[in-house]
This record gives C-alpha cells, sequence and structure tokens, in this order.
C-alpha cells in the first residue's frame, strides 16, 4: 500500500532531518579526515591522526565548531575509536559505505569527507545498526570462536592430506580420525608400530571389528618430515580446543541474560548451543527489524532483483550485511538434512530435488530465520505436529527409560550444550532447571 503525503508534509519532514551544521568524518587506518560543513556553505576541513590525544582533540574540534550531527563512513573497524570517543558525547551516526558510495572521478579524501558531510547535512544517510556494549562483546567472542574452528579445520586438512600423500587411507574406516581410537592410530603411526600391534592396542572393541579394513588402509608408513607436520598439527590442534574451551565457557556464562531466547533458539531442530549463542549475537535485538523479510534482508538472504521495464529478474542472494549469521544459518540447515526425519527436512529435500543442496540449504537457512523471528516475537518454542507420523505407533511396545540420577541428568545436559542453573526450593532441595 502506497501513502501519498502533501507537499507540505514531504518538506516538513525533509527540513526536520536537515541540520544547521554537521561534520563529515573519511576514516583510515592512520588518519581521518573531517569536514565540518553549514547550512550557508561555509565549511572546514581538518586531519587528525587515528591516536587518543589526537582522537580527543577531533572531538573538542567538533564541539567547538557547533556540529549537531557527525556522520562516519564504516570502513573496516577503523571507525571504532572514533566510535568509542564520540559515544554519548555527540549524535554519531554511522553511514554504510556501499550505501554513500560517492561518483568515481576527482577523488580525495577531502572530498569524499565533504560529500558525507553534505548528505548528512541533508538527512541522506541511512545510519547503520551500532550494538550495546554488552552485544558486541558477545558477538566478539563468538566471531572469534569461529575463527578458532577454521585453523583447527586447516590443520586437521593439513593432516588429511598428508595421511593421503603417504596411501594411508585411515578417514575411508573411521568417521572421524580425530577421535579416540583416531588419534590412538595417529600416535602408533608416528611411532612407526606396525599394523598387528596398533590393532591390539585399539581403545573400543567397535573399531576392533574393523581390523580388516584398518589394515587395508594402513599399507605403509609415514616419512619423517610427515611426522613432524602431523605432530605439529595435532599439537596446535590441541592448543586451539583450549582457547575454544575457554571462548565457550566465556559465552555461556554471558549469554545467560538471554536465556529465554536462547531457550526459544536451541527449541528448532539442528540448532544447539553454540549455533544459537552466535545467531543470537549477530542479530542483536530483534525488535528492531518490523518483519522477518526486514530481518532476512539484512542478513542478506533474499534475492536481488533487478527490473526493467515489465521485467523482473531474481538474482543470487544479495550478501549483505553478516556473513558469519549466513555461514552459521547454512550450517544449521545441512544439520537439519542429516535428521531422520521433519518439516523442515521435508523442505530441504523438496526445494533439493529441484535446485541441487546449496540452494536448498540458502532457502531452508532463510526459513529457519524467518521461523526464529516469529518466535522470538511471540515468545514461543518451536512445535511441530508429529501426530500423523506416529499414529501407527503402538504405546505398549514403547519401553521405559532406565532410571538415572539427578547428577547424572544433569551432566547429559550440560554435555548437550545446556545452560543449567540451580534453584534452591521452598523444601531446602536443589534442583536443575534449563536456562
Amino acid at each position: 500500500m502506497r501513502i501519498k503525503l502533501s507537499a507540505h508534509i514531504w518538506t516538513g519532514l525533509i527540513m526536520e532531518l536537515q541540520r544547521n551544521k554537521v561534520c563529515g568524518v573519511d576514516v583510515h587506518k592512520k588518519f581521518l579526515v573531517a569536514t565540518s560543513l553549514s547550512r550557508d556553505g561555509i565549511k572546514e576541513t581538518k586531519r587528525f591522526s587515528i591516536v587518543i590525544e589526537d582522537l580527543l582533540r577531533f572531538k573538542d574540534w567538533v564541539i567547538e565548531n557547533n556540529c549537531e550531527q557527525v556522520a562516519v563512513e564504516s570502513t573496516g573497524i577503523y571507525w571504532y575509536p572514533i566510535h568509542a570517543v564520540l559515544e554519548g558525547k555527540i549524535d554519531l551516526i554511522v553511514a554504510n559505505a556501499y550505501k554513500i558510495k560517492h561518483t568515481p572521478g576527482r577523488k580525495t579524501d577531502a572530498s569524499d569527507s565533504e560529500w558525507i558531510a553534505e548528505l548528512c547535512l541533508n538527512g541522506m544517510i541511512e545510519p547503520s545498526r551500532i550494538f550495546p556494549k554488552e552485544d558486541r562483546e558477545l558477538r566478539r567472542l563468538t566471531r572469534a570462536r569461529e575463527s578458532y574452528v577454521k585453523e583447527i579445520t586447516q590443520e586437521k586438512n593439513k593432516i588429511h592430506h598428508a595421511l593421503d600423500s603417504s596411501c594411508i587411507k585411515l578417514a575411508s574406516v573411521l568417521s572421524d580420525i580425530f577421535g579416540r581410537s583416531g588419534r590412538y592410530i595417529l600416535s602408533c603411526l608416528m611411532e612407526g608400530k606396525s599394523v598387528e600391534d596398533i590393532i591390539e592396542g585399539l581403545p573400543t572393541k567397535r573399531i576392533k571389528k574393523k581390523a580388516d579394513l584398518i589394515r587395508e588402509a594402513i599399507v605403509s608408513s609415514l616419512e619423517v618430515s610427515q611426522i613432524i607436520q602431523i605432530r605439529g598439527s595435532l599439537k596446535l590442534i590441541d592448543a586451539i580446543q583450549e582457547r575454544i574451551d575457554e571462548l565457550d565457557r566465556e559465552i555461556q556464562s554471558r549469554v545467560v541474560r538471554r536465556k529465554d531466547d536462547l531457550r526459544i533458539a536451541m527449541s528448532i531442530p539442528g540448532v544447539g548451543f553454540i549455533s544459537a549463542a552466535t545467531i543470537l549475537a549477530e542479530i542483536g535485538n530483534y525488535a528492531d527489524f518490523k518483519n522477518a523479510e526486514q530481518l532476512a534482508a539484512w542478513c542478506g538472504l533474499v534475492p536481488s532483483l533487478y527490473q526493467s521495464a515489465e521485467k523482473t529478474v531474481f538474482g543470487r542472494i544479495t550478501k549483505h550485511g553478516s556473513k558469519h549469521i549466513r555461514r552459521m544459518l547454512v550450517q544449521v540447515a545441512y544439520a537439519i538434512s542429516r535428521m531422520k526425519d521433519s518439516k523442515l527436512k521435508r523442505f530441504f529435500l523438496r526445494i533439493q530435488k529441484k535446485k541441487g543442496s546449496k540452494i536448498a540449504a540458502v532457502a531452508l537457512a532463510r526459513k529457519v530465520l524467518c521461523i526464529l523471528f516469529h518466535l522470538l516475537t511471540n515468545q514461543e518454542t518451536y512445535q511441530e505436529d508429529i501426530s500423523k507420523r506416529n499414529k501407527s505407533v503402538k504405546i505398549d511396545k514403547i519401553q521405559p527409560l532406565a532410571e538415572i540420577s539427578l547428577n547424572e541428568m544433569i551432566d547429559c545436559i550440560i554435555k548437550a550444550g545446556y545452560v543449567v542453573e540451580k534453584k534452591l526450593t521452598k523444601g531446602g532441595m536443589d534442583t536443575a532447571s534449563k536456562g
């Protein structure tokens, strides 16, 4: 629905956004160029370095020039110190560099800062979302964890490459060569033990049943250079894993304040503690979005649109916004595709049959995001109607679970990635509740 505004109302809205004097900032790694611009055309350009003393001088300069607003281009992470210095002191907006792109040609730092100031003066800049400090810190932790996971994956790939180059096909026998049995076999290979000695000392009976397959997989030995490489990668993996465990504990302590949102997110199939915490950290305050479609567009999960005359073409997704939330949502989509049965999996299979698994994963990622927005907005948990699929199940065939102690229950919940809180009841007993 389109709403037509009269000329005087539209003019009033524009004048409300306009300022009398503003400052535009073109920021770089080592310096910034600021231009103060007033409504009568008077401008002043000045350069400051990115050190705390100069940034404080920049703040004083802006205040002395009576600038009503400061607009900063969001260039990488270089705008962070400026935001930290001016936050709470001056009306500051962070502009998306893509949306305020200047016309190419005769480009200088001074002209860029003047262009930003001119847009700010006329209220033509759409402010970027700036998260509160607590949300920024949580997001920083989840992104640091993501980078550590990438490093571990790189080191594991190096080990796979070393084994394959020696014609040791261990990955074809074990689903995870970095599990308990896999690490034992790797240690034995680096020590130069024979295949029979390796099989004799396997820690699990399940893997011992694959003795013939292990003999076929290990038909050669490792070279000295490969042993050095594998040993170094394993040590690095262990060191990085310790950092990840430390981050997990810190993330768990910080996300408790959003335990209700976390519980709702984890009710969706395929969403665990880490994926839920990451998605919530990247979204921030979901109340900033009017609907699920707006959130999906902010995350870059909507198709690009090309329209000319009466022809409309939808292209690939825009990939605007955070790449971290898109990556996590796609991982959730693939996790759902590996589940036994659910409505979400059937949606994935239906799209996969037509357009392939990659497009199906992206489509399911967007669907999960929209479902999550609806659940968070209404403070509801995910419910799936399974009555139709369970009609054939007979009650007398269901066996009761073995009784376990309360501490064993709590350990199982913690290992599954849930937040557990202990509360004191009226009777003086401790109980555990899911956070």
